[in-house]
């Protein structure tokens, strides 16, 4: 890490002396801190983080919308797992939408759904695409 320091003179700052005026150029040296200063404190700041629960290696435990959930039958049948976050399962029904061509040519903000995603948007023939994290809501256990 390295810091500036103005040094040999008179180093003038008033608001009247414009930038390019000689008193305003100063000469300035660079200074670079010890690294073993840095070295000898890392030992204790590692120490001091790792000793709160539950962040072991910086891992947090998944909250909200990226905690793994139950899902009901015909999500599993459509994301291929029993237990998935939010995220994730969004993901994956775009991925199926994409690789069956499902969005309407004409407006592609509508979804047309076939027969696993009307299984998981309650039957509905067409969705719109801000409609998905609403209808996917009951899948998924409390």
């Amino acid at each position: 890490m390295a810091a500036s320091i103005a040094s040999g003179g008179v180093c003038a700052s008033s608001s009247f002396v414009t930038t390019d005026h000689p008193l305003r150029r100063c000469r300035v040296v660079s200074v670079s801190f010890v690294s073993s200063r840095r070295a000898a404190l890392l030992p204790f700041v590692r120490a001091a983080a790792s000793s709160k629960p539950g962040s072991a290696a910086g891992v947090r435990p998944a909250k909200g919308i990226t905690k793994p959930r139950i899902v009901s039958p015909a999500m599993q049948a459509l994301v291929g797992v029993p237990e998935i976050p939010r995220t994730q399962a969004l993901k994956l029904i775009w991925a199926h939408i994409k690789e069956h061509n499902l969005q309407d040519p004409n407006d592609k903000k509508v979804i047309i759904c076939d027969e696993k995603l009307k299984a998981i948007f309650g039957g509905r023939d067409r969705v719109g695409f801000l409609e998905i994290a609403g209808l996917i809501t009951p899948h998924f256990a409390k």
